[in-house]
């Protein structure tokens, strides 16, 4: 081992700074020069096809086990985490929103699953490590862009739904968890609440289901912009809005049943819809 002085490290440290705004950069312009490409074709699709998408994504997991298993551990822990700080912090009524929130940013950390199903269709070894190759494709930028953008709805929806309780049973936070179930079942206001939540739940769902539900893989398949990518994915809900409903209850009552047991059924859950993106991308665009 050897130690160097402090004016090597500090050179050192500045090459792999250069280094660091040159790549950054790169990636900045190749998400400017992506803007405006041409759109892929559209496919129409029924709901059997979405039997077939579900059985490709569990087919995926099943194949990749314990390797997706050990990707996606995560979910269930930061679950369990954002509920312990809930608890702790008196945000109770919060509680759904987060694990409903799953959903609004599933389609951005889910981007690793996408890729790890599009080299097994190419016919690619695979394994764990693949799930963050995703740093080196083309529209990498755009990939972030796009996932900042998810995380920005998901923080408006908290800020809704924690507005809402303040309107209804707020503001003022339960002082237990008994009181608070007491609260919303068996008041008007906690009825409204539940109302206006889901009302409004629906209408953020709506809006990420538009812009993201075939996006992160058509960013990984072409070299596309993320304008392109966002409209492609409204022209995929728009030409297929029967199917594309079924597949937002899919996955929104494939979250609540993953977030009934202390949200370890995400194990699952996430894997299998993850994969099944790909599928479903591969099945309407062309």
């Amino acid at each position: 081992m050897t130690i160097r002085n402090p004016v090597e490290w500090g050179v050192d440290q500045f090459k792999h700074a250069a280094l660091a705004f040159e790549t950054a950069g790169r990636v900045g312009r190749r998400t400017l020069d992506t803007l405006h490409s041409p759109p892929p074709d559209i496919r129409r699709i029924t709901l059997a096809d979405l039997r077939d998408v579900l059985a490709k994504g569990i087919d995926d997991f099943t194949a990749f086990r314990t390797d997706v298993i050990f990707v996606c551990g995560f979910y269930p822990l930061a679950g369990l985490v954002l509920a312990r700080l809930t608890f702790g912090y008196n945000l109770l009524p919060l509680v759904f929103p987060l694990a409903s929130g799953f959903a609004l940013i599933g389609p951005f950390v889910a981007v690793g699953l996408n890729e790890m199903s599009r080299r097994r269709e190419a016919g690619r070894e695979v394994t764990w490590a693949d799930a963050i190759v995703v740093v080196r494709v083309p529209a990498f930028g755009a990939i972030v862009i796009l996932g900042l953008l998810l995380m920005g709805l998901f923080l408006l929806w908290l800020l809704a739904a924690w507005a809402i309780y303040a309107i209804t049973l707020g503001p003022v936070p339960p002082a237990s968890v008994g009181s608070f179930l007491r609260d919303v079942f068996t008041t008007d206001a906690g009825w409204i609440m539940i109302g206006a939540g889901v009302g409004v739940g629906f209408l953020f769902a709506l809006l990420t289901l538009a812009i993201s539900v075939v996006s992160f893989p058509l960013l990984l398949d072409k070299d596309a912009g993320v304008d392109t990518a966002i409209m492609t994915s409204v022209r995929v809900v728009i030409t297929n809005p029967g199917p594309m409903a079924g597949w937002g209850l899919i996955v929104a009552g494939g979250i609540v049943l993953g977030s009934i047991p202390l949200f370890l059924g995400l194990i699952v859950v996430m894997p299998v819809l993850g994969h099944a993106t790909w599928h479903l991308y591969r099945e309407v665009v062309h």
